[in-house]
């Protein structure tokens, strides 16, 4: 493993994914001097000193268990890296989540930066609606039959049937996980991640066996965003984890749109207000989203998907 990579995955075992230190510190130094610093005790956070003393060891299980479960860990140098990710480095972040990862657990076969070349990120709620449900899935086969990647979390809900959306249409898609690549979480979702990792791509910052915790739905939130050229949320209450995403994605420069719901159904509130305070264009189903992205460049809506 060479130099950068080894020691990127030093720090993703003492440092918590989104630490705004982090990317406070890797703006100065490189990812092995920070390391040195660390074992070093050289003005960094206490926490990081002591999880340093274990990080060469749970690193070692993390790559053990990588095999086993056919991952790979991938870092800016690798060919893989989408460069995407990057702008995550050019703004403070959110709500104390900040940065770039230092890397990622990747399984399944495709490439990650020629997956999300032409993508898009669906999220919403857990405790969706049929409406939202059946509205989720038909926007993302529209989109995945025309070859856009469908990125979202794994969750219940709108996340679930927009990955189905792209499978049912014998597309890839791709699952950012709030804990490890190889945890099946929700445990009931063990066999839509199965399928996903078969034609897709299974991705998470957090080592291989990793549980998940409830602040890492929102630092995984940013992947989400970044990963993709635009973000679709399909019913968000007012307060919804899933705004956070179009957040995410309105500070990085993507496409942010929101489909709405009845104007009595409070599980659209959120996408409502994210409309009317122009965080959002209004869409109303695929084709609208291929029309959105397609306009990155594109003189007419469908031609860059054709």
């Amino acid at each position: 493993m060479m130099q950068d990579s080894r020691a990127r995955l030093l720090l993703s075992h003492c440092i918590e994914a989104g630490d705004p230190r982090l990317k406070a510190e890797l703006a100065l130094v490189t990812p092995q001097r920070l390391w040195d610093k660390i074992v070093a005790g050289q003005g960094v956070p206490e926490a990081w000193q002591a999880a340093a003393l274990t990080a060469e060891s749970r690193a070692k299980v993390s790559l053990a268990r990588a095999v086993g479960a056919q991952m790979r860990w991938i870092t800016p140098s690798d060919e893989e890296w989408p460069n995407r990710l990057l702008d995550l480095d050019g703004f403070d972040g959110i709500n104390g989540v900040a940065g770039a990862p230092v890397g990622l657990w990747v399984a399944g076969e495709p490439a990650l930066c020629e997956l999300v070349e032409q993508s898009v990120a669906i999220v919403g709620a857990r405790n969706c609606t049929t409406y939202g449900a059946e509205t989720a899935t038909e926007v993302a086969a529209d989109c995945a039959s025309q070859s856009l990647t469908v990125i979202s979390g794994a969750a219940f809900g709108i996340d679930a049937c927009a990955h189905r959306g792209a499978l049912a249409m014998d597309r890839p898609t791709i699952a950012v996980m709030a804990c490890g690549a190889d945890v099946d979480y929700p445990r009931a979702h063990a066999a839509l991640l199965e399928r996903v990792a078969e034609t897709g791509l299974i991705v998470s910052e957090f080592p291989p066996g990793e549980p998940p915790q409830r602040h890492r739905f929102l630092t995984r939130n940013r992947l989400i965003a970044g990963l993709s050229q635009g973000v679709v949320v399909i019913e968000a209450a007012k307060r919804s984890g899933s705004l956070n995403t179009l957040h995410w994605g309105d500070q990085l420069g993507r496409i942010t749109m929101g489909l709405p719901g009845p104007v009595s159904s409070a599980a659209s509130g959120g996408v409502h207000a994210a409309i009317r305070e122009g965080k959002a264009i209004l869409v109303t189903g695929g084709d609208d989203v291929m029309l959105e992205l397609g306009g990155l460049g594109a003189t007419t809506s469908l031609s860059l998907f054709a």
